[in-house]
Order: structure tokens, then C-alpha cells, then sequence
């Protein structure tokens, strides 16, 4: 028996007006009847399409504020009805009920509704109630039911009826029906992160997360692993808002690393410039502007910064670009960039350069998740900054004026190095970062260590870690780390503290003559 299941009615109620026309002339032209509602039946009337409105059809008119339109047995039943079923052929015979073989829904903008920070009573009134219910009815009844609720699938339908006779298999109905559900299920997670936030629930008793498919990914970390990437409408700029100007796709690493390298440098105000090696910063500095900000934050560490990311916090200009094509990157993202710019990265045809429009707040809440067996681990995003005035000194001496700007930045950084981290800084620059390990002494010690690489190789007397300061993302549980960092050549400390140990610690940084303040905030990053 074939599945091919022809077209000869169907059901248009659009928000989204794209492509309605057409569609809906291909189908007159095949002599499809047209039921419509509303605006849809208004603008395919004006277009000269022949419709009929859905009150005419149901002999029941429109009514409370249109919140009542296509909740009609006429509706229902002609998308649920079995066909060759008897028992059902008879009661919509005996009812009037004609069967819908087409439904074309896309629902009431809610989540646009939201985005432009509607009022409560506008939000709620653009909770689409017939839409989903005749999207869900069609969906169960796939089997003689064509559903379509994006404008993208419009071709498809059209191209398939072409091909058959004005039929569609069930290989596409059931496609059709899979896409069909995951909006709506989208849609109604949308509303429940909505009411859950005009609410003040952070973690409600259920959560759903949804995203729309941007693009499929060669692979994920590895070549064996399958990947794609989801984006759930947040503007947030960064790179799902992003524009890929020129070079190769972007890899699953590469989309990790690049989001990574543009939320720190949107933590600073100054020109500044982030380099990212596998997620963890090996360059992080700021300057009067964004090539020499660039050139210092290279000079960290130029072996890791080989085909890293490259972030920066202005529009690239011409000359920083020249500078970053001096050495081997895989991605470029900033807010803009000029046609100077533009034609400096053109030589570079691999290199990727993404421009997203604007920098991301960094005191903007939010959520960030993780998957482990089972379930979710959810979590609010760490936006939390320290100000000068919220530092504790709790050593003899106390900081310069200089050394509590670098104390600052240090700290700022040391939010986006994974734990254990230690982030040496001087005037504005790292100098020195320790990330991932087990224990916080090597992660002094492995700083200081590239450090001194890094001033080898470039000829310099000493490493950069001599009068710089150092930031912990959390207690120094013993002295010993403090130790290793007053051995660099350290001069002033910041941590959260907290530690059973932080008279011990206190006393060594005394000893030394460091000075050290308390932040009270921690930093862990996982």
C-alpha cells in the first residue's frame, strides 16, 4: 500500500508572513482548497489567492479577542480523523467535518515578544493556545497529516508535491512532524523560562532547554565524536551573533576556544586583547590601543599563542591586523572591523575572522550548564566582580596605586583561567599564567617557569615575573604557593582567602614583604 498521501486541503494560520504567498499560490493552482484565519486570510486575499476563513468553514465566528478562532471540532477533527478508518470516516460524515490534509502554523512571536521587553500583559496575550494545539494535532495524525511550522520547509513541500502528483510520502510527513513537536516544545519551554523569571525562580521545579541547529560540525573534540551547534535567540554578542567574514568553518574547538577568548576581553573597559589556547588565556593585556595592547599580550607566552584564538574589545584597524597575521592564528573575533583590517586577514585564507557587533556585559546574569550522567548540573554565570574600595589589605604593607590596578586585572583574568590558577601581571599585562593543576604550587611554579621561557626567547635580562603581582583564583591553602610566587619575583598578592592557613600565608607574605589583599570572592572555573 502506498503512503503517498495527496494534498487537497489545507489549513494556513501565520505570524510570520514570509513566503505565504507563494506557497499558498503553488497550492491553489493545484487546486487546493485554502482555509485561513485572521491576517493570513487578509494578505493572501490581497494577493489574489483563493480562500476561505476559517469561521465560514466552522460556522463559528472568531471571538474573544481572537482566543478563540481554530478550537473547533471542524478544525480538530479534520486534522485527527484516521482516514480508513470507519468508524471515524462516519462520524465526520456525520458531522460536517471535512478532513485537513496540509496545516501550515507558525505560532504568535513570543520569544521576540519577550525580547523587546514587553510588559506582562503583552507577553501573555502573545502565549499562542490554537496554534500548538492544531500543530500537535496534525503531528499525532502524521500518518495522513502534513505539518510544516518553518518557512525553511515550504520548498521542500513543494518540491515533494511536484514530484508527486500533489502527494507527500510519509518519509517527509514524519520529518515534518518530528520538526513540528521540537517547536513547540521550544516555544513552551521559552514561556516557563519566562514565567519562571517574572517569578524570581532561579531554579525552578522543571527545566527545559532548547536550542534552534545553526550549523553541523565536522566533528566535536576529537574526529570520532559527531557535533553540532545549538543557539537558543539570546542576543548576547558573541559568537552566536557573530559574522564570519572570511575562512575555513569553524570546528567544535574552534567555537569553544573563540567563546572562551570573547568573554575575556569583554571584561575590560580599556583597549585589551585576549589569546586563547585550548579555553585557558595565554595572553591577556591592555595598552593606549589595539595593536599595542596585542604586541604585549603575544609576549606572555608567543610559543602557546601559535594557532590560538585572538579577541579583542575594539574594531581592528589595520596595523593590528598586519601584527596578528605575523603569526599563525585560527580565529580573529572582535566587535568590528575596518576595510584596512578586511584586507590584511584576506591573505590569510584560513584564518577565520568573525565580527559580532558589540561586546558582551560582563555583569549580565545568566545560566551556564554541564551534562553529567543522568542530568544537568546548572549553575548562575560567574559575573562577579571585585571594585578597589571591596579589596581587604591584611598585610603590613599595602599596595601601590599601581600594584592595585594590576591586582585588579590580574583578578579579572584570573576568572577565565581553569583551576588551579595563578595569573602574574605587570602594568596592564600577564606575564606569567598557571592553569589545570592539581595542586597551586605548580601552578606558580609553571607560571613563573614560562615566564622566564618567554624572556629567554626574547632576549630579555629577566622574566617579567620580577615586580609584577600575582593573582589566585582561590586560598593558598599552605604558604608554599606564596612562596613560589615571592621567588618569581612578585611583589603583591590577591586571593579570595578563607583558608584554615591564612595567618601562616599572611606571615610568610610578611616575611617576604609583599603586600597581599583579600577579595572575599573566589573564582574557581572547572
Amino acid at each position: 500500500m502506498s503512503d503517498l498521501r495527496p494534498i487537497r486541503r489545507a489549513l494556513f494560520s501565520v505570524s510570520d508572513k514570509t513566503g505565504l504567498v507563494e506557497f499558498a499560490r503553488f497550492l491553489a493552482e493545484r487546486n487546493v482548497e485554502i482555509l485561513s484565519t485572521g491576517g493570513t486570510c487578509k494578505a493572501l486575499r490581497d494577493a489574489g489567492v483563493p480562500v476561505v476563513e476559517v469561521a465560514d468553514h466552522t460556522g463559528f465566528p472568531e471571538m474573544l479577542d481572537g482566543r478563540v478562532k481554530t478550537l473547533h471540532p471542524k478544525v480538530h477533527g479534520g486534522l485527527l480523523g484516521i482516514r480508513g478508518n470507519a468508524e471515524h470516516e462516519k462520524a465526520m460524515a456525520e458531522h460536517g467535518i471535512a478532513p485537513i490534509d496540509l496545516l501550515v502554523v507558525n505560532l504568535y512571536p513570543f520569544e521576540a515578544t519577550v525580547a523587546k521587553g514587553a510588559d506582562y500583559d503583552t507577553c501573555v496575550e502573545n502565549i499562542d493556545i490554537g496554534g500548538p494545539a492544531m500543530i500537535r494535532a496534525a503531528s499525532k495524525n502524521h500518518d495522513a497529516v502534513t505539518v510544516v511550522v518553518d518557512v525553511e520547509d515550504y520548498g521542500r513541500v513543494m518540491e515533494e508535491m511536484s514530484a508527486q502528483s500533489g502527494a507527500t510520502t510519509l518519509a517527509l510527513r514524519k520529518h515534518l512532524a518530528a520538526t513540528a513537536y521540537a517547536r513547540t516544545g521550544a516555544y513552551d519551554a521559552a514561556i516557563s523560562q519566562w514565567f519562571a523569571k517574572e517569578l524570581g525562580e532561579t531554579f525552578p521545579r522543571r527545566v527545559v532547554v532548547s536550542g534552534e541547529l545553526r550549523q553541523g560540525l565536522r566533528y566535536g573534540e576529537n574526529p570520532h565524536q559527531a557535533a553540532a551547534f545549538y543557539v537558543t535567540g539570546h542576543q548576547r554578542p558573541g559568537i552566536a551573533t557573530a559574522r564570519q567574514l572570511q575562512g575555513k568553518e569553524l570546528s567544535y574547538n574552534n567555537l569553544n576556544d573563540t567563546d572562551a577568548a570573547f568573554e575575556l576581553a569583554s571584561e575590560f573597559e580599556a583597549p585589551t586583547v585576549a589569546i586563547i589556547k585550548h579555553a585557558n588565556p595565554c595572553g591577556v593585556a591592555t595598552g593606549a590601543d589595539v595593536v599595542s595592547a596585542y604586541k604585549a599580550a603575544l609576549a606572555c607566552d608567543p610559543v602557546s599563542a601559535f594557532g590560538g584564538i585572538v579577541a579583542v574589545n575594539r574594531p581592528l584597524d589595520g596595523a593590528t591586523a598586519e601584527e596578528i597575521c605575523k603569526l599563525f592564528t585560527e580565529v580573529v573575533i572582535a566587535p568590528a572591523a575596518d576595510e584596512a583590517a578586511v584586507a590584511a586577514f584576506a591573505a590569510k585564507k584560513n584564518l577565520r575572522l568573525l565580527v559580532t557587533g558589540g561586546m558582551a556585559d560582563p555583569n549580565e546574569a545568566g545560566m551556564t550548564l554541564r551534562a553529567v550522567a543522568g542530568g544537568y548540573l546548572f549553575q548562575t554565570k560567574d559575573n562577579g566582580r571585585v571594585a578597589l574600595n571591596e579589596l581587604k589589605v591584611v598585610t603590613k604593607r599595602t599596595p601601590s596605586e599601581q600594584e592595585m590596578k594590576d591586582l585588579l586585572f590580574a583578578f579579572r583574568v584570573c576568572k577565565h583561567v581553569k583551576s588551579n590558577a595563578i595569573i602574574y601581571v605587570k602594568d596592564g599585562c600577564t606575564v606569567g599564567i598557571g592553569a589545570g593543576q592539581m595542586s597551586r604550587v605548580d601552578s606558580s611554579r609553571i607560571a613563573a617557569w614560562k615566564s622566564k621561557e618567554a624572556a629567554d626567547a626574547a632576549g630579555q635580562a629577566q622574566p617579567g615575573t620580577i615586580g609584577s603581582v600575582v593573582a589566585s583564583d582561590a586560598f593558598f591553602p599552605f604558604a608554599d604557593g606564596l612562596l613560589a610566587a615571592a621567588a618569581a619575583g612578585a611583589t603583591a598578592v590577591i586571593q579570595p582567602g578563607g583558608s584554615m592557613r591564612d595567618a601562616e600565608v599572611i606571615a610568610a607574605a610578611d616575611e617576604k614583604g609583599l603586600a597581599m589583599v583579600f577579595t572575599g570572592m573566589r573564582h574557581f572555573r572547572h
